[in-house]
């Protein structure tokens, strides 16, 4: 079945906008003897014996992080985002606080709804106001929310993100009522990391939390980088994430988001410069071709995401399910307008170029991604019959790029055993 899933994926468009390629030299970091053992606590106080290069790999990968994102702290432990999510909550609150939030069917994360993390740690959310014709937050409406509820944390960040938060016009609000404030840069961290759509530890953000393999493309690991007001909130970020929620922290991926951090260094503004283009070129693609594009007078997005609206062409469920059939990998996802309780048959679909930008796709490449769509979605053609026509097209789209061993084919799978 492994073999098969391999295969699947070789012959795909890949568009799913939380997931990426490790590079060939990050995933050789996933099978060594880092796999197998454990490093609890931080280097040089750790809690088994064996660690002396495990601690040299952990400090070299927090000077890669800080290096990074220009920050003063950073913790590589988080085994996800969401992990990093609750090692935030745990530091810096207490059950029974409020917290401003993104709302969920406004492109909010589930960790940050009542029934995800923030529940969990039994706070209060009280989610921003969302405006539909921006594809962001209200200004004045979340400045207002944060000044009336005065947060222990106000929360940022998104699963669907198609423009910078502006973070800027919101800070005079963070200061007033002396909020922490944490941003979770999932999906745009890459983008971040390149320079390409906003900057928010010089905006106002105290703590940056991240999963490690969207825009960002290394192993499925979890980070936190951060400007912490003083000592001890460093020291509550350090214990909320371990002993706080988590035991070991899975060392071969931590080595591997080292080379991944490393190889971003070298290529990320390249990267998240051509991650931008195409999002933008499939948008207007797609546009041209009779799709409803969310934020078409904005120019769609100024990130790795796009936002469709399939309501007329039989809804986000038909339109990923028919688009799976054709080798096209895409997510239904919900809408500003749609209900949470329709998010297994939501208004849209959720787009990201980044994988296919990791494959080496440009701009023109886009004009026949949007047209297989289109034969799908509006002019109903057979999937499968598309699905051919979509394998010969990836068959030249089968290398990794901006990476150290840059060219290096990552679908042969030839060594799997079948299981």
């Amino acid at each position: 079945m492994a073999k098969k899933h391999t295969e699947l994926f070789r012959n795909s468009i890949p568009m799913i906008a939380s997931e990426n390629l490790l590079s060939p030299l990050a995933r050789e970091l996933m099978v060594t003897d880092l796999h197998n053992r454990y490093a609890e606590g931080l280097p040089g106080e750790r809690y088994y014996q064996g660690n002396e290069f495990v601690d040299l790999i952990e400090l070299k990968v927090q000077e890669l992080a800080k290096k990074l994102f220009r920050a003063n702290y950073a913790d590589v432990r988080p085994v996800s985002g969401t992990n990093a999510n609750m090692g935030v909550l745990f530091a810096l609150t207490k059950p029974g606080d409020m917290i401003t939030v993104p709302g969920v069917a406004a492109g909010a994360h589930i960790s940050s709804a009542k029934f995800g993390a923030v529940g969990l740690r039994g706070l209060q959310p009280i989610e921003y106001p969302f405006d539909v014709e921006e594809m962001n937050l209200d200004i004045d409406g979340t400045i207002k929310v944060i000044k009336e509820v005065r947060p222990k944390l106000a929360l940022f960040g998104q699963s669907v993100y198609l423009f910078p938060t502006p973070l800027k016009e919101f800070r005079d609000a963070f200061e007033e009522v002396g909020s922490h404030v944490w941003y979770d840069a999932a999906h745009v961290a890459g983008l971040i990391a390149g320079g390409k759509f906003q900057d928010p530890l010089r905006e106002g953000v105290e703590v940056m939390t991240m999963s490690t393999h969207k825009t960002l493309p290394g192993p499925q690991h979890g980070m936190i980088v951060a400007n912490p007001r003083d000592e001890k909130t460093e020291r509550k970020l350090i214990y909320g994430v371990f002993p706080g929620v988590l035991s070991n922290h899975h060392l071969n991926a931590m080595a591997a988001l080292g080379v991944a951090l490393a190889e971003h260094i070298q290529f990320g503004e390249r990267y998240a410069e051509q991650i931008v283009r195409n999002s933008k070129a499939l948008g207007q693609a797609l546009y041209e071709r009779g799709f409803k594009v969310l934020a078409e007078k904005k120019g769609f997005t100024e990130s790795h995401t796009l936002v469709v609206d399939v309501r007329e062409h039989g809804g986000g469920k038909f339109a990923a399910e028919a688009l799976e059939e054709a080798y096209i990998i895409v997510n239904k996802n919900l809408l500003p307008w749609d209900d949470v309780n329709t998010a297994l048959d939501p208004s849209g679909l959720r787009l990201g170029t980044q994988e296919l930008t990791r494959i080496g796709m440009k701009e023109n490449d886009m004009q026949d991604v949007a047209e297989f769509m289109k034969r799908v979605v509006i002019d109903k053609e057979d999937p499968k019959k598309v699905g051919e026509d979509v394998k010969a097209f990836k068959e030249d789209f089968q290398a990794i790029h901006y990476c150290f061993k840059e060219g290096t084919r990552m679908y042969d799978y030839e060594e799997l055993v079948d299981l």
